[in-house]
């Protein structure tokens, strides 16, 4: 069992940039990929990044891709969402994730309850 609560949101002016953190609790958090999803009203849940159980390997929507970065440390049980250059399309509630290295929310077993952001013009 993994629990998720994610931080960091807010109201930010395009160009702007936001970190999300995504605090873990359970004995299996290092065994899981993480990713972090978004959703916007109105519209079906959609994958932002992942990360590897190690941090070696990532992955990223193409949306985002050059202007997100995700990281974890294992550590601490922490994931991060390192938002840059962000645009008035990347507001959404965003949600962090445990499950398989893939980009498919239905996949994901643990969910935080999100955090939103909002990026105004």
């Amino acid at each position: 069992q993994v629990q998720l609560v994610e931080s960091g949101g807010g109201l930010v002016q395009a160009g702007g940039s936001l970190r999300l953190s995504c605090a873990a609790s359970g004995p299996t958090f290092s065994s899981y990929a993480m990713g972090w999803f978004r959703q916007a009203p109105g519209k079906e849940r959609e994958f932002v990044a992942v990360i590897s159980w190690s941090g070696a390997n990532t992955y990223y929507a193409d949306s985002v891709k050059g202007r997100f970065t995700i990281s974890r440390d294992n550590a601490k049980n922490m994931v991060y969402l390192q938002m840059n250059d962000l645009k008035p399309e990347d507001t959404a509630d965003y949600y962090c994730a445990a499950g398989p290295y893939y980009n498919n929310y239905r996949e994901y077993d643990y969910w935080g309850r999100g955090t939103q952001v909002t990026v105004s013009s």
